[in-house]
């Protein structure tokens, strides 16, 4: 979520200053936007303000993946007064800093931690905002959009281990004297978990190809403006397909599909972390309808 905000909203100098590193695994880095429960841009609740030559920031923004122990956080903000979309600012600055207070949360999926981020007075110079101050929300909306194909990728990759997995042990699992993968049930089950897949798969590379088309600066413009389509239906499906094929996976397996010796369950977890993330399915879905409609004379 960081590279994304670092190629399309930060200047040369940021970019030589911070993707090098976390190119090469020496610095993490973590977005930091959402002061409550929903992904919009009325979200943006941590405030920035003029303070002699820099930037005067606070508030507090939960949902930061991995943000306890990241080097770099881009944190979005807004200006006193401003709502939605208007006045929203993205800043660039080292994780370390007395006036920012880190916290990790407890989440369901332990396998992909959440922090609070604080921000007590914190003071930054004018060279840690990306872009201009106040116009930063077409940058974060892009990034967020990437975002979700990203973790529709996952969620794809999701799913067909869960299909993998309960596959494999149908076919050693025996029961009245062959294997349960034999049985026409059990078939008509797997068979649906690929049809799954497969539907994710190709919602998958659709806005794969789109998002390739916006981070090259010679991509196709007229694709690219297909991002908040192909981004919406990549999360809404894959999000669907991976919690069906995580949950079919642990009735798959049994009485053992939810125990800790078994790995079903962890996929069960992330892929009810995941369909939350960056916005349920019914979300994306009311994003599909109003962009379609928007379309239209």
């Amino acid at each position: 979520m960081v590279t994304p905000a670092l190629l399309l909203g930060a200047s040369v100098e940021q970019q030589q200053r911070w993707l090098p590193p976390m190119a090469e695994g020496r610095a993490t880095g973590a977005l930091a936007f959402s002061s409550g429960s929903g992904w919009t841009a009325d979200m943006v609740q941590a405030t920035a303000r003029a303070e002699g030559t820099g930037f005067l920031l606070d508030g507090s923004m939960i949902h930061v993946l991995d943000g306890h122990s990241a080097d770099l956080l881009i944190i979005a903000v807004r200006s006193p007064g401003t709502i939605g979309e208007n006045g929203i600012s993205l800043f660039a600055v080292e994780a370390a800093q007395n006036a920012i207070v880190r916290r990790v949360l407890p989440t369901m999926d332990q396998t992909r931690r959440q922090a609070q981020i604080d921000l007590n007075g914190l003071y930054l110079e004018a060279d840690c905002l990306l872009g201009t101050f106040g116009e930063g929300w077409p940058v974060l909306e892009k990034v967020l959009q990437l975002a979700c194909i990203a973790l529709a990728a996952e969620q794809t990759g999701g799913a067909q281990q869960a299909l993998d997995l309960s596959v494999a042990y149908m076919c050693e699992r025996h029961q009245f004297g062959r294997p349960i993968a034999s049985f026409q049930a059990l078939k008509h089950r797997a068979a649906d978990m690929m049809l799954e897949v497969e539907c994710a798969r190709s919602a998958c590379y659709y806005a794969a190809c789109v998002a390739d088309q916006v981070l090259d600066p010679r991509g196709d413009q007229q694709v690219a403006q297909q991002l908040p389509l192909a981004a919406a239906l990549a999360k809404a499906q894959c999000s669907e397909s991976y919690f069906h094929c995580a949950a079919e996976s642990i009735q798959l397996h049994g009485g053992v599909g939810f125990t800790w010796e078994y790995e079903p369950h962890l996929y069960f977890k992330r892929a009810r972390a995941s369909e939350s993330f960056l916005g349920a399915p019914a979300w994306h879905r009311e994003r599909i309808a109003s962009l379609i409609l928007g379309e239209q004379p």
